[in-house]
């Protein structure tokens, strides 16, 4: 049946809808169907997209966040056929609204039993938000005992380190590693090439695809072609495809 991506992160601005991005595009890649939402009730970064189809969900109504919408999107995975991938990313915002609202309406028991596969996703930053994302991915882990998550390393903000100890040597990982189905490095290049490659890619809201056959440079391109065939390579080596 269907296999479900909740990106899920409470700490806003690391990465969920880049990773979201790069998901869609890889599993299109693959020749899977892909079904996309966007439920950030504040920035719908994902939306952006243009050449992406992704559906936007307004779950915020006078202010708070309204369950009757999560209710739709629920029924419209569930109606879904087979083999299809439905990616979901949802804002810092709504973190706590949709963890509680999947808990009490028991969504991944309906999920499952209807024979769909669901997967969390998570980022941990480098940088000053380490230890934030660290928080959000046990809190993650905490409510969702049951379900496998896959963990996104995003070292853009800086090296993930907390007290000089690497990813494997933080306590969420020594509390909950066997519950992490898979941990994804996102690959780094140099700050003055690569990397200011994919900040005006994601800057102009560009597939890989538009941003390789449309540049000028063919060092350019290299970059990119290359930097894209390691992201499909860590989505096939995840198994999640």
């Amino acid at each position: 049946m269907a296999t479900i991506h909740f990106i899920q992160q409470g700490k806003g601005g690391v990465g969920k809808s880049m990773i979201a991005a790069i998901l869609y595009q890889v599993l299109r890649h693959l020749g899977k169907k892909v079904v996309a939402f966007d439920t950030d009730p504040v920035n719908a970064t994902f939306k952006g997209f243009q050449e992406f189809e992704v559906v936007r969900l307004e779950i915020l109504k006078n202010g708070d966040i309204d369950p009757r919408e999560f209710d739709g999107l629920i029924n419209r995975i569930a109606e879904l056929p087979g083999e299809t991938h439905v990616i979901v990313d949802n804002g810092a915002s709504s973190f706590l609204a949709l963890n509680s609202y999947i808990k009490e309406n028991d969504v991944l028991g309906i999920l499952t039993e209807s024979g769909h596969s669901v997967y969390f996703h998570s980022v941990i930053t480098g940088g000053q938000a380490v230890a934030d994302t660290a928080l959000g991915l046990r809190s993650l882990a905490l409510g969702f005992p049951d379900s496998p998550i896959v963990v996104w390393l995003n070292p853009y903000f800086g090296e993930i380190r907390m007290d000089d100890r690497p990813f494997e040597e933080f306590k969420v990982y020594q509390e909950f590693g066997n519950q992490f189905y898979a941990v994804i490095t996102i690959p780094q290049g140099n700050k003055a090439t690569l990397d200011k490659d994919l900040e005006i890619l994601f800057a102009k809201r560009q597939s890989f695809a538009t941003a390789i056959n449309s540049s000028q440079s063919i060092v350019m391109r290299s970059r990119l072609s290359r930097y894209w065939n390691e992201l499909v390579s860590l989505v096939e080596q995840a198994a999640i495809a």
